[in-house]
């Protein structure tokens, strides 16, 4: 029996747990186990165990382990590495495609790892067992298969979402779809994407679009929707046909468009009036007279734009309790507040190539980055303990605080783990420019819609590029952008991040070079734990560049 099986068994089956969200469906920490023995009964014991999904996909982020997100941005090229100046250099092993950066960190995402196959194997066992559940709370059939399907679409998109992150960052992973301590060989990225999309199109058919009882399915941004699965489903495509020039995943293109039409028809999504407002830090006001920040600019969480997100909250603390945004720290300012902008660990420094692309009337510039010296923070800042200082942060994941420097998070008031911002992982925006880009008649239409809500004159004709071109600015610093290029073809990706670009380093001079050789080498996937590859008795096999 293998040691990587085992421990993949092991963090799956820790005891079935809630996450706390203020705004959402789960609002309880478990206080006793719950085993195989005394559980999947009932109805009521489904339930339980899909917030149980939740919560492994929740804790890919909360865990503190190198997150998908983080990564992405790191990769693209929005920012660089940074950190601390006397900090490990993994952060710049992964911008630069280049081990040699920290030769000895041949484990960054050992724990990353960990966490989503732990994701998985709740999401495996809650579908093992659901077709043996005989108690159900209704004695008609019909009601009892809906909610049967209902609960098995959402557990599936689930284990999509989490399988799709891992075949991008590392393309060839284990396929596992239910509960086994077997050493599996890594499948052919093909397989894994064929089930990403029997996964997503289950929960396509399946959710019904009255699963929930809130008046607006963005308002239910924490659950899985049909119309959450519709999105992803198109972005899964989009990346597949893009990066290997292949349609062979068993839906179409014609099939992918309808639904992202389907979305926009609902009406059960828009726009926000203003960009700004999507993101606390950037609509937060501070008011230093009282120690407050007005926060009656932000669209709040689960707004009309927000088609789905992985929540969190403040409850988190360092006895187990594992629900906050654990990346968000790295995000803010070395050892900096300056409210409403609170401190992190100043990762993900951003490209100034990025800042002087945007248009000067363009409003998601101002919303997107923090500029340093511009809002009058550079004497503030700690610039001698920073890597590779370019003079412009994050805005739209960053920590927040009060006037006095204080955590306004609430919970512990930890900066470190009480930071609760959402990841939206899908907006109404990326539905639109997807639609469009996928062919729709509306596609101008659509375009426009995204494109004058930056404060932009409308166009009277758009390409492709011109899409591609306005993600890249509409979807800055979420995540997108890395994956974006990618699709286009690794040349492309390669040609587009290579680049030497001068940078502060402990307040002194230094470069960030990147090549294209690197990038093509490793083919834009990251390197595999050795860990792993070490339990596995080398059953795993290191992806290419990174050896």
């Amino acid at each position: 029996m293998n040691k990587f099986k085992l421990n993949i068994l092991a963090l799956g089956a820790l005891s079935i747990s809630f996450f706390s969200c203020s705004e959402s469906f789960m609002d309880v920490e478990p206080q006793t186990s719950i085993l195989d023995q005394n559980f999947y009964k009932t109805e009521a014991d489904a339930e339980m165990a899909l917030v149980g999904c939740y919560d492994g996909y929740q804790r890919t982020s909360s865990n503190g382990n190198q997150s998908f997100y983080v990564t992405s941005e790191i990769l693209s090229d929005n920012c660089f590495g940074g950190t601390g100046n006397t900090d490990g250099r993994g952060y710049q092993a992964l911008d630069r495609f280049d081990i040699s950066q920290s030769p000895s960190d041949n484990n960054i995402f050992n724990g990353t790892w960990g966490d989503y196959y732990a994701g998985i194997f709740r999401c495996n066992t809650l579908l093992l067992k659901l077709p043996n559940i005989a108690s159900w709370e209704s004695t008609d059939e019909a009601v009892v298969i809906k909610t049967r399907n209902r609960i098995e679409g959402e557990t599936r998109f689930l284990r999509a979402i989490m399988y799709f992150d891992l075949v991008r960052l590392f393309e060839k992973v284990p396929l596992l779809t239910e509960p086994t301590t077997d050493n599996v060989t890594q499948a052919d990225p093909v397989e894994t994407y064929k089930l990403i999309v029997a996964d997503l199109k289950f929960a396509t058919e399946n959710i019904p679009a009255d699963a929930y009882p809130k008046a607006k399915a963005s308002e239910n941004d924490g659950r899985v929707t049909s119309y959450a699965a519709k999105a992803m489903l198109a972005r899964v495509y989009l990346f597949y046909t893009g990066y290997y020039g292949k349609d062979d995943l068993g839906v179409t293109k014609a099939d992918v468009l309808a639904g992202l039409e389907s979305i926009i028809s609902s009406n059960e999504f828009s726009l926000v009036s203003d960009y700004k407002s999507l993101w606390p830090a950037a609509s937060y006001v501070a008011n230093a007279t009282n120690n407050t920040l007005d926060k009656s600019g932000y669209a709040g969480k689960g707004n009309v734009e927000t088609v789905f997100a992985q929540k969190f909250n403040n409850t988190q603390n360092y006895n187990g309790m594992v629900d906050g945004n654990r990346w968000l720290v790295m995000m803010g300012m070395r050892n900096t507040n300056w409210s409403p902008y609170g401190k992190g660990w100043g990762a993900c420094t951003v490209n100034p190539k990025l800042v002087k692309a945007y248009t000067s009337d363009d409003k998601r510039k101002t919303a997107s980055i923090i500029d340093i010296a511009g809002e009058g923070i550079e004497s503030k800042y700690d610039i001698k303990d920073q890597r590779e200082y370019t003079g412009y942060s994050v805005k739209k994941y960053t920590p927040t605080a009060l006037p006095d420097g204080t955590s306004d998070t609430g919970g512990e008031n930890d900066f470190q783990i009480s930071q609760d911002q959402d990841f939206v992982v899908i907006r109404y925006a990326d539905v639109l420019l997807m639609a469009a880009e996928l062919g729709s008649t509306n596609a101008l239409s659509y375009y426009n819609m995204v494109h004058t809500r930056a404060g932009l004159t409308a166009k009277t004709a758009v390409t492709t590029a011109d899409i591609l071109e306005e993600r890249r600015f509409e979807f800055a610093f979420e995540g997108l952008r890395y994956w974006d290029l990618l699709r286009q073809g690794l040349n492309t990706a390669a040609s587009t991040i290579a680049q030497t670009q001068s940078v502060l380093s402990g307040n002194a001079d230094d470069s960030v070079v990147i090549t294209a050789e690197k990038i093509t080498a490793t083919r834009g996937f990251m390197q595999i734990p050795n860990t792993q590859i070490t339990l596995s008795a080398g059953v795993l096999k290191q992806n290419a560049g990174w050896k």
